[in-house]
């Protein structure tokens, strides 16, 4: 629309310029017309008053006075010529005759004697203004020429070219009005047209693959636009579907994996208990001196089994519980450094800048996330020479922050992204739920847990805490 309204201002823009310049032209040919006819009858009767022969030699006596008194009354110059295009008389001033030729030149003379109508007008230009000059014969009585008549004609166009500035500068108003009101036509159009372009483009900026996703519902849309929202309330519904089984076969999986992994655990100590069993079976002797010892040994044997079934059981029942949040007011400084307390290892080591960091959180938890860090931590360390663990407690805004260090063997680039899967571990013993369980409490606090770590060197995890869950 805007496009529409350039293009029709430019192309009025010019016929209007064209149309007047046309005007101008029409108006000066027929003025100029108009000052012939009217000179040519004052010279006719001129002629037929005059007491002189009509001569092209007495010319110059019959118009001495008689020229001035015609374009006084006629208010114009002209000048006449004899056959030879010499200048007989003028009714110029004689200041004013210095710019007038007094010789016509052999091209005007051509002109006017092979013209049908034996009349020329000569167009020319002289400091930026155009300007006409006509010329026809001075007939006798009996129609014979005897000279030569010429009306210069300076054409003035101040007048129209102010009405064509000024028709123009409203010309220009009423297009700028026009602009407006197209720009304010599009906007709104365009505006309607694309509302249901955008409620469909907002409703699929907010689908989510998990929960639950709004249909769109527009009244009256066009047709393409209905099309468009049936197909996208029709994804809706196969999305919805879709991750209902795939969170059905989710769920399948992991308990699979899960019965997978407690069978693994489970069976680890069974097989010790039932060779213990079948040894204790064959080799036993009432009479024997020793019997006491060796049940007791065996005993030991199968409560030492019994204790990793009972630890295994006691993982597994606190990964698979979600926490419970049971918030209180606590200084976290306070609380890591107690957790800390449980370790022997007199290479922990806790830094703290501030004595007293409050935030509401739940005292068990916040104690399982520390000392299950710090537990990783020792494992990563079966060999080192100097080992040391530093756990630091900070405040970073709104989040209070716990640091683990250690300079054990690291994490290499392939572990990091599944350290924290349950059941995933790099160590020889223990279930790899440690970490997960962590995770599993962090994100329910609303929290992120990061780790970094260079192979060899050093491991950093760091856990962030809302001061205040909202």
């Amino acid at each position: 629309m805007i496009l529409l309204v350039v293009i029709a201002s430019v192309l009025i823009l010019g016929i209007t310029i064209y149309q007047f310049r046309e005007i101008n032209i029409d108006y000066h040919k027929v003025r100029l017309a108009k000052k012939e006819e009217q000179i040519n009858q004052s010279v006719k009767n001129t002629l037929q008053q005059t007491t002189y022969p009509v001569t092209t030699e007495n010319l110059g006596h019959i118009f001495r006075d008689e020229i001035y008194r015609i374009a006084d009354v006629q208010n114009v110059n002209f000048n006449i010529y004899d056959l030879e295009g010499q200048l007989i008389k003028s009714s110029k001033t004689q200041f004013e005759n210095d710019s007038i030729s007094t010789c016509l030149s052999p091209n005007v003379l051509n002109n006017l004697s092979s013209s049908v109508t034996k009349r020329y007008v000569e167009h020319n230009s002289a400091a930026g203004d155009r300007y006409q000059a006509s010329y026809m014969y001075i007939n006798d009585l009996k129609f014979k020429p005897i000279g030569i008549l010429n009306l210069p004609y300076y054409e003035d166009n101040s007048f129209n070219d102010n009405e064509l500035k000024e028709f123009l500068v409203r010309l220009a108003w009423v297009y700028l009005l026009m602009m407006i009101i197209a720009i304010g036509l599009a906007y709104f159009i365009s505006k309607y047209i694309t509302r249901s372009l955008q409620t469909v483009s907002d409703m699929l900026a907010r689908t989510e693959l998990s929960g639950k996703n709004q249909k769109i519902f527009v009244e009256d849309p066009s047709e393409e636009m209905g099309n468009l929202i049936t197909s996208y309330n029709a994804m809706i519904d196969e999305l919805e579907n879709s991750a209902a089984k795939l969170a059905r076969s989710e769920r399948e999986q992991a308990w699979r994996e899960m019965a997978k992994q407690v069978a693994h655990e489970i069976k680890n100590p069974l097989t010790p208990m039932r060779l213990s069993v079948q040894s204790f079976e064959r080799k036993f002797n009432p009479e024997d001196p020793n019997v006491e010892s060796k049940v007791a040994e065996y005993s030991k044997t199968l409560i030492q089994q019994i204790d990793t079934m009972s630890n295994i059981a006691s993982a597994f029942s606190n990964f698979a519980e979600m926490p419970a949040q049971q918030n209180e007011t606590l200084n976290v400084v306070e609380i890591v450094r107690l957790a800390l307390d449980i370790f022997n290892e007199n290479y922990i080591n806790f830094q703290s800048d501030e004595k007293e960091i409050i935030a509401k959180l739940d005292r068990t938890q916040l104690i399982r996330v520390v000392t299950n860090l710090v537990k990783n931590a020792i494992q990563a360390m079966p060999e080192v020479e100097n080992p040391n663990i530093t756990v630091v407690v900070s405040s970073e805004n709104e989040m209070v922050k716990i640091e683990v260090s250690d300079n054990g063997i690291g994490i290499s680039e392939e572990f990091k992204d599944k350290i924290f899967e349950p059941k995933f571990t790099t160590k020889s013993s223990g279930m790899g739920l440690g970490l997960g369980m962590v995770k599993n409490i962090v994100e329910t606090y609303k929290g992120d847990i990061t780790v970094n770590s260079k192979e060899g060197i050093e491991t950093v995890f760091t856990v962030r805490f809302p001061k205040r869950i909202k």
